[in-house]
């Protein structure tokens, strides 16, 4: 189970570091190209997964300390 939650803590570590690459690179959702709108799709979807994932890690660590 500590693996599982490891995995999904990694998960959800990565999905935020990929949130703030996707801001930094379009300088805060400011200069998009034509048809980028996938980047408003991913300013919205990455932090909820983010936190879906973390909430999943923390329960699982939980799980198996009493």
């Amino acid at each position: 189970m500590r693996i599982m939650a490891l995995v999904l803590g990694a998960c959800s570590a990565f999905f935020v570091f990929y949130e703030v690459r996707l801001l930094v690179v379009t300088h805060l959702l400011q200069h998009l190209r034509s048809g980028g709108q996938g980047a408003y799709i991913g300013a919205v979807a990455f932090p909820l997964i983010a936190l879906a994932l973390g909430l999943a890690a923390r329960a699982a660590w939980r799980r198996i300390t009493p």
